[in-house]
């Protein structure tokens, strides 16, 4: 299960600005029973544009971190909210079609 966000910078605002607040909140989040990890991608042709994508065993896993979510992450997002705004874009289980390069 995949946890898709895009991230638009406010003005005057940097990537790195959200990756700190990024970093901390994903430590706390990753402690989470069934959280699988999370990365953070920079748009090529716009710096101002990022795209979180989190990973979790199970959509019951995400839902139960959410239904207590921690204060710490409470705030920092909440701080993150000044620099950024985030949009969930969707909730995706995993690909049922797969095409990988052949080996040579």
């Amino acid at each position: 299960m995949k946890y898709v966000f895009l991230v638009h910078l406010k003005p005057r605002h940097t990537a790195e600005e959200y990756a700190g607040a990024w970093m901390r909140a994903s430590e706390i989040i990753q402690r989470a029973y069934g959280a699988q990890g999370t990365r953070l991608h920079r748009k090529v042709d716009d710096p101002n544009t990022l795209l979180a994508i989190a990973r979790w065993d199970s959509k019951t896993s995400r839902d139960a971190m959410e239904g207590q979510p921690d204060p710490r992450v409470t705030a920092i997002l909440t701080e993150a909210r000044e620099y950024c705004d985030i949009t969930l874009l969707g909730e995706f289980e995993e690909p049922e079609w797969v095409v990988l390069p052949s080996t040579r």
